[in-house]
């Protein structure tokens, strides 16, 4: 089966469909912003209600995620619970699923802006992570260095009327999707977003293949 592929600063590196991120040459699977217990943060704020189930599919997809590519680490780019209360109060069924996928594997969890702080899970809790030639951060700085890969923007390209989460890629860094159910998302063409991006950025759209689309000009230039 064909698998797009991206390099960056040396590092091959597969998107998957789910919208996590896989660098087989060191076992290591990436997903950013699951936003677990969103559905508990908002109905306690008082916010929109969301389906209460939330969790269960972004754990399952995860599972799943593990199960095809047995990564031997796995690190969580920030911002994987919606608030630290909801870290706090994850039901026990959730708490046990995190469990069983964290068995025998290193889990890195990277400090975001929703969570930012240790939470009550085991595995490495930090503020980012320097592993080979690439840097895991949640926020992305400007002037990062090549090799830069965070989260946080839940970047979305907009194709044919409809919206797809994405990857978005240049020479220098790659922004990941948001990979938790219901989080929403940010259009491709955003100021914020093009200017952290040359002109010759791609976009990888999740989905039931990974499609890659350039960046429309006119989201990455003034």
């Amino acid at each position: 089966m064909n698998r797009a592929v991206i390099n960056l600063a040396g590092a091959t590196l597969i998107p998957l469909p789910s919208g996590g991120l896989y660098w087989p040459d060191r076992g290591m699977l990436v997903v950013s912003d699951l936003h677990l217990g969103k559905s508990e943060r908002m109905a306690r704020r008082g916010g929109s209600l969301l389906p209460p189930y939330e969790s269960d599919v972004t754990l399952d997809r995860l599972a799943v995620d593990i199960s095809a590519t047995d990564p031997e680490t796995v690190l969580c780019l920030g911002d994987s619970f919606d608030d630290l209360e909801a870290a706090r109060t994850l039901e026990d069924t959730h708490c046990d699923t995190l469990s069983q996928l964290q068995d025998g594997r290193r889990w890195l969890w990277i400090e975001g802006n929703h969570d930012s702080g240790a939470t009550r899970f085991g595995g490495q809790h930090l503020k980012e992570h320097r592993e080979g030639p690439l840097t895991f951060r949640h926020i992305a700085k400007k002037a990062a260095k090549s090799g830069e890969i965070s989260g946080h923007y839940h970047p979305k390209a907009r194709i044919r009327g409809g919206s797809r989460p994405c990857f978005l890629v240049d020479e220098t860094r790659m922004i990941c999707p948001a990979y938790g159910a219901y989080t929403g998302g940010l259009d491709w063409t955003t100021p914020v977003l093009r200017q952290l991006f040359s002109e010759h950025a791609f976009a990888f759209l999740t989905g039931h293949k990974v499609l890659q689309v350039p960046v429309p000009r006119r989201a990455l230039c003034n």
